[in-house]
């Protein structure tokens, strides 16, 4: 079984898809923990459920961040999983974890991603540059700001009365299944990378 941490920042919707897959029977994995950089109502969705949980305040913790969260992690997850984590994960865990860390980003990668490209500001660049087609992306996490390889994709329409809200809301729902399919595909071995390439099974 994947024994997962699921790393978040903020109400943790994507976690609670996650923790309803487990507990319907849909994915094989175990979360082991959560940890939030801040205070964040997805903690209290992880205690509910029996969850381990951690809050590392990136203000306080701020440069050495990812190396305590590597020490909560190393030699106890085999998956990372990125589900609304804001702060930027660096150093070693990188390297410890290389190819076993995963984001959601809620745009079509490589389009409205990088840094500060989070939460409503994606949707309100997508509306601004007139897009017909925005979505979500599921990918391996790298040096990187949303540049690594990229497992899968979702995709919504645009419509002319959409404004940054709606289109979120719209874009979440696909981020719940497509975050939930990503992991399911990797805890099944069906997963290769090849350069920038990922291969599905």
């Amino acid at each position: 079984m994947l024994k997962i941490a699921v790393l978040i920042s903020g109400g943790g919707s994507n976690l609670q898809s996650i923790i309803d897959a487990i507990e319907n029977k849909e994915i094989s994995c175990s979360i082991e923990c959560v940890i939030s950089d801040r205070e964040a109502f997805g903690i209290e969705r992880a205690r509910k459920h029996g969850i381990e949980t951690y809050l590392l305040d990136r203000k306080i913790y701020r440069d050495t961040l990812s190396d305590e969260i590597l020490k909560i992690v190393d030699e106890r997850v085999d998956l990372i999983v990125l589900a609304g984590y804001l702060s930027i994960l660096k150093g070693d865990i990188l390297k410890r974890f290389k190819n076993r860390i995963i984001n959601i980003h809620p745009s079509l990668i490589p389009s409205f991603c990088g840094p500060n490209m989070y939460g409503i500001k994606v949707h309100e660049a997508a509306i601004e540059y007139g897009v017909k087609v925005s979505g979500c992306t599921v990918h391996f996490v790298d040096e990187g700001t949303d540049t690594g390889p990229i497992i899968l994709q979702r995709t919504v329409g645009v419509y002319p009365n959409d404004d940054a809200k709606t289109l979120q809301q719209r874009i979440l729902t696909q981020e719940h299944k497509a975050i939930v399919d990503a992991i399911d595909l990797i805890s099944k071995g069906l997963v290769k990378i090849e350069g920038r390439r990922v291969i599905i099974y």
